[in-house]
């Protein structure tokens, strides 16, 4: 069975930092579009403090993810701090004491988190939240959780994710500010989503493995 390391893990999380810091501005600007417009700035405030402090987080992946988690919660601002700490959380409880991890723990981490994000906010599938990129990614991962080609795995997932940012395009927001909006939420892409969909594409290529972005908002994330 192939297994994933501490460290890809680690290398996976500061390019999640490095992702968020550098679509600041323009997650804010997609933001902007239905929500308060703070997105971006929420997200990349509190991964530069992740980014800074990863290097000095000691104790194996289920604890590292805790201490993330926890400075999700204490410096990524907004609706979305509570919501990506407890995300992470989750998935420490199932990874605690691992120091490496098969990828149907891998998949057993990402359905707790959704979990948990899901019993956090009280969104569901179809609300034009970034659960609207996670739940297809879970079910891609459950779906592939027999396979020994993780980088197959992982450019299935990024694919389901862009498809994700169009999919969900025209849905009316049925959670956060965008909510408050109504119907002019419709026809915007949902920041949460399409960051989703960037992590997992600069993912891939870091990693080498190929995915060409589909979605127009991803292309311009990636660029």
């Amino acid at each position: 069975m192939a297994e994933i390391s501490q460290a890809k893990i680690e290398k996976a999380i500061d390019l999640t930092a490095d992702t968020a810091i550098r679509n600041e501005h323009y997650f804010c600007d997609l933001d902007g579009l239905a929500g308060d417009g703070d997105f971006g700035n929420s997200l990349a405030t509190g991964f530069k403090v992740i980014k800074a402090e990863l290097p000095q987080i000691d104790g194996e992946i289920g604890a590292k993810l805790l201490k993330i988690s926890m400075l999700c919660s204490k410096h990524v601002g907004g609706s979305s701090g509570p919501i990506w700490g407890t995300g992470f959380m989750k998935a420490a409880m199932v990874s605690k004491g691992k120091t490496e991890v098969t990828l149907p723990e891998l998949t057993e981490m990402v359905g707790a988190a959704v979990d948990g994000i899901m019993a956090r906010g009280g969104a569901k599938l179809g609300d034009k939240t970034l659960l609207d990129a996670l739940i297809p990614v879970h079910e891609k991962m459950k779906e592939m959780a027999g396979s020994e080609d993780l980088g197959a795995v992982l450019a299935a997932c990024a694919q389901v994710a862009d498809n994700a940012i169009d999919e969900t395009r025209t849905l009316v927001a049925h959670r956060g500010r965008a909510s408050q909006v109504g119907d002019r939420s419709a026809n915007t892409p949902d920041p949460g989503i399409v960051a989703i969909a960037t992590i997992l594409h600069d993912w891939c290529r870091e990693f080498g493995v190929e995915h060409a972005p589909k979605a127009p908002e991803l292309n311009r994330a990636t660029a």
